[in-house]
């Protein structure tokens, strides 16, 4: 029973970590067809070893679309490369857009379309919470089926130590 609990858990850990960062990347200038929710907050992810310009439009779907800045800074490590989120996609409607960036300089560029950084941080925290309380609960109910099995067998040796 623990090892199973233990098995559950360590998915549903692994589960919530990959949910982080983007979940399609495309080059500079090539535009991509991007499923967007609006209940889900997609951001828009850069991976760069430079600082670069950048221009991103958004075309297409059942609204006008609009790119905001991101707040602050939300950075999330996945693939070995680092993805730093800089745009939040606002869509009045779900459906499929047209989402293009650019850069001017001369530099290895990737861009990516995933869930918003801070809702993967809630992803990662559900699933450390599920790597601990599911093997936790694991351990107690294979300790009480434990437990339960001793009383009886004790219970059961009594009475045929009377009765024999």
């Amino acid at each position: 029973m623990f090892v199973v609990c233990l098995a559950a858990g360590v998915a549903l850990f692994v589960g919530g970590v990959a949910d982080a960062g983007p979940t399609r990347t495309f080059a500079s200038g090539e535009s991509v067809t991007v499923p967007v929710d609006p209940a889900e907050k997609p951001g828009v992810y850069i991976a760069s070893d430079t600082q670069v310009s950048y221009d991103c439009a958004i075309t297409g779907g059942p609204g006008q679309a609009r790119l905001a800045k991101t707040t602050g800074t939300q950075t999330v490590t996945t693939g070995g490369a680092v993805w730093e989120q800089f745009l939040v996609i606002n869509a009045p409607a779900k459906g499929d857009y047209q989402l293009t960036c650019v850069n001017q300089e001369q530099a290895t560029v990737r861009y990516g379309v995933g869930p918003d950084a801070m809702s993967a941080v809630g992803g990662v925290a559900g699933g450390l919470v599920a790597l601990i309380a599911i093997p936790v609960a694991g351990l107690l109910a294979a300790v009480a089926g434990t437990i339960v099995v001793l009383v009886r067998r004790g219970g059961a040796r009594k009475r045929l130590a009377v009765g024999g």
